[in-house]
């Protein structure tokens, strides 16, 4: 129970995508397997630092609105568990962020887990809740290209794509718990903007992501990543009109084929 416990409250599931997304990347950059395995091992280890920190920051807010879906509010787990993994796992995204080379070090540690921690430790309820988005995900990208034999930065559009798709994700995460959060004093960026606007400018930015990473790259872009910008086209219509999950669900389907044109786009 408390292993399962202690899971959950890392958000295994953001975490696993970023996690994804960041090994794609390193596919797509050609790093060594070496090097591969540490950015990997380094994001895994940030992204699960983060989800702890996160649950322990909003555990009283979580208690006070009876969030049963979180392990520490639930009792499933303890804060004294949670905390020394939390620790554990922020030791290890030091030493493997590092081993990945210091500039995707400390891209990695300062703009992407920082961002992460910034947000848990205040910017989650102020207007400003959807910098670290912005920077941890425009960043993300960086972590694998600085980390090669011939570091770099990745090119404008891909950080501005990632940025845009950072700031859409966070939306939309927010806007099935807007109610709770504002009973408990958090008002982010998506608690001010309310359920129909947050959804116009998450699926906005979704799509912004979409056009970046399609048409950014120099040359003529390939005939499945036209087909690609017609689905995003029909799941924006649908974000927008649809009625019950189906906007989210649409929106969630532009943000997957974001992450596909994205990491197409840094090969």
């Amino acid at each position: 129970m408390t292993a399962a416990g202690l899971l959950a409250a890392a958000h295994p599931g953001p975490a696993a995508v970023v996690t994804t997304v960041a090994a794609l990347l390193a596919l797509a950059a050609g790093l060594p397997a070496a090097t591969t395995a540490c950015v990997v091992g380094a994001v895994a280890a940030g992204q699960l630092t983060i989800g702890w920190v996160n649950d322990l920051v909003d555990l009283p807010r979580d208690r006070a609105v009876g969030r049963a879906d979180k392990p520490l509010a639930s009792g499933r787990v303890t804060a004294g568990r949670v905390a020394p993994a939390a620790a554990l796992a922020g030791a290890a995204c030091v030493a493997l962020s590092l081993a990945a080379g210091w500039r995707s070090g400390l891209v990695h540690l300062l703009l992407v887990v920082g961002s992460g921690q910034a947000y848990n430790l205040g910017l989650k309820a102020t207007a400003l809740s959807w910098a670290p988005y912005a920077v941890a995900f425009g960043s993300l990208p960086a972590v694998a290209s600085l980390a090669g034999d011939a570091p770099a930065w990745p090119p404008w559009w891909i950080m501005a794509a990632g940025a845009c798709l950072g700031v859409g994700a966070h939306v939309l995460n927010a806007l099935p718990d807007l109610a709770d959060d504002l009973r408990t004093g958090v008002r982010g960026f998506p608690h001010r903007l309310g359920e129909r606007t947050g959804r116009i400018a998450a699926a906005g930015l979704l799509v912004a992501a979409s056009l970046l990473a399609a048409l950014g790259p120099t040359g003529q872009p390939a005939l499945w990543t036209w087909g690609a910008l017609l689905v995003v086209a029909g799941l924006a219509a649908l974000t927008l009109a649809g009625r019950g999950r189906w906007p989210f669900r649409a929106a969630m389907g532009i943000a997957l084929l974001d992450v596909v044109l994205l990491v197409a786009g840094a090969r």
